[in-house]
């Protein structure tokens, strides 16, 4: 009875230090197609300009941007209303590396946002280049693993005990 009481204690402890403040998770984004490129932010983000109605800019994001200079870029994205979709513009080169339409890659306002999780179609803003950007989240907890029911185990230990009582008993003889 002594041990049932401790285990007990052991586990509420556990689940109370295990708790914590809730987190904005990491999200991972992956561009393919005719441009690639890949970068990590949270779920939530503070934005560092914004166009109500139009969309919110996030500065110097550290990534694998190719064609950038020291792979830190400003992204840019953009609410429905416009076209959807994003920017990626190299501030040190002085370039926009990708412009595109699409859907809205967020929710909320563009003074909240939330990105969204997924895989959305993109197409190059007045051209021709199909992408696909992929969100994902870091944090996500995997799926549960099927543990037997406190039954099946018993039933198990049951039957294990039985074998041996009847492997004792054959021995006996």
């Amino acid at each position: 009875m002594k041990l049932i009481k401790h285990l007990r204690s052991a586990a509420l402890a556990t689940m109370l230090f295990s708790a914590g403040v809730a987190n904005a998770a990491l999200y991972q984004f992956q561009l393919t197609g005719d441009y690639t490129a890949s970068w990590q932010l949270n779920s939530t983000v503070s934005p560092d300009a914004v166009g109500e109605g139009e969309g919110f800019v996030l500065e110097d994001v550290f990534g694998d941007f190719p064609g950038s200079f020291f792979d830190y870029t400003d992204l840019t994205f953009f609410s429905e209303a416009i076209g959807g979709g994003m920017q990626i513009e190299d501030y040190f080169g002085d370039s926009v590396l990708l412009s595109t339409d699409g859907v809205q890659l967020y929710t909320g306002s563009e003074f909240s946002p939330t990105f969204r999780l997924g895989k959305f179609a993109l197409s190059e803003y007045l051209g021709t280049g199909r992408y696909s950007l992929t969100i994902t989240d870091l944090d996500a907890v995997p799926p549960p693993v099927d543990v037997p029911e406190p039954a099946s185990t018993a039933l198990l230990l049951g039957g294990l005990g039985v074998l041996l009582a009847s492997r004792k008993r054959r021995q006996a003889r």
